[in-house]
């Protein structure tokens, strides 16, 4: 998202997908509610006509029921028919001035939805829209989606600048109150990821639950954004090769880096502990990759790293470990994974002190 774009993204509707009820049921039940209500009123005064009176002929008949009924819930009154006993002024005070109030609110919310808020929310959808730079899409809010938007806000991005797209509501107000963007739709659709601009993202985190329909979403985000970096987490080992080739930029297994974990805690229980560490940025320790700066061209990985540990650089798509020749001189292009202090290192630090 833009930096000289100062609001919070809060403050606008989140991007949402029009109601699944069709229109023409949802006017529907509002008709037959309103019907309902004036049927009810009907009733009333039909039942204490003896209480009402026409100064026209003096005779209350079933249709002057109705007419009175209809004046009285429009509030226009024009005084022909009238309660005239104290339980007909009663029965209009408690039974039909409810009725009106309700007619009327139906009528107003009807509006609303209908026209006035569906502008409304088009024309905040489309100031999100227009702010949408540089951002990040999370495609999927499950449990290894939920846990990537909490590990990205920890590591310091901005939940303004994530956007969320799932089918269910449920995920989405999960979402929502971590401060995110969110947009319940189906993310393998053009239209879909068109609507979260995809094209002017930063990146793309794909999570659906099954490989099949994670695929799918890099392949109609890849068409849409050749140039997004787009990481997809896959369960089984045969699908990663097809998610690179759907356009995936990077593949994650879960399955297997729990399995790496597994086999690491067996040659020592702190293996997998300090893995874990790496992957958290609550983690006393994190992996840090940049590329490398002009007045490092030419330098020894190990003399530039000051704070951290070059562990490995990366050059014409070929990766070297910091005890090999090519890391000895580094050249314009290269792009080094450091190790570096996280942010729970200052933390205990803290802690320490404290103590």
């Amino acid at each position: 998202m833009s930096r000289r774009y100062s609001r919070n993204i809060s403050d606008y509707l989140t991007l949402r997908r029009q109601s699944s009820m069709p229109v023409w049921v949802d006017i529907a039940w509002r008709v037959l509610f309103v019907f309902g209500l004036i049927a009810a009123a009907v009733a009333v005064h039909w039942f204490d006509r003896n209480g009402l009176q026409d100064s026209y002929d003096g005779d209350v008949s079933f249709l002057d029921v109705i007419y009175f009924t209809m004046i009285s819930i429009t509030t226009t009154g024009y005084g022909d028919i009238a309660p005239v006993t104290e339980r007909a002024r009663m029965f209009d005070a408690l039974l039909v001035t409810p009725i009106r109030i309700f007619v009327v609110l139906i009528f107003l919310g009807t509006a609303y939805n209908f026209v006035f808020k569906r502008t409304w929310d088009n024309w905040r959808m489309k100031i999100i829209q227009n702010n949408l730079h540089d951002h990040i899409v999370i495609a999927g809010f499950g449990t290894s989606g939920k846990e990537a938007v909490q590990e990205l806000i920890a590591r310091g991005t901005n939940p303004e600048e994530i956007v969320v797209v799932d089918p269910f509501d449920d995920a989405l107000a999960q979402a929502e109150k971590l401060g995110c963007a969110v947009i319940n739709g189906d993310a393998t659709r053009d239209v879909t990821l068109m609507n979260v601009k995809i094209s002017r993202a930063r990146s793309m985190i794909v999570s659906a639950g099954r490989d099949d329909t994670s695929i799918l979403i890099v392949l109609t985000a890849r068409h849409l954004a050749y140039h997004l970096p787009i990481s997809v987490s896959v369960r089984a080992s045969d699908n990663e090769m097809l998610a690179r080739q759907a356009g995936a930029t990077t593949v994650i297994n879960p399955v297997s880096f729990a399995g790496l974990l597994l086999a690491g805690s067996c040659e020592g229980a702190k293996i997998s502990d300090y893995l874990s560490d790496l992957a958290s940025a609550t983690g006393r320790v994190k992996l840090v990759q940049r590329p490398v700066e002009e007045d490092e061209v030419g330098m020894a990985m190990k003399d530039i790293v000051k704070e951290g540990l070059g562990v490995r650089i990366y050059r014409d798509n070929n990766m070297y470990g910091f005890w090999e020749d090519e890391a000895s001189e580094l050249e314009a292009g290269d792009i080094i994974v450091e190790i570096m202090p996280g942010n729970g290192a200052d933390k205990e630090g803290a802690d320490a002190d404290a103590d």
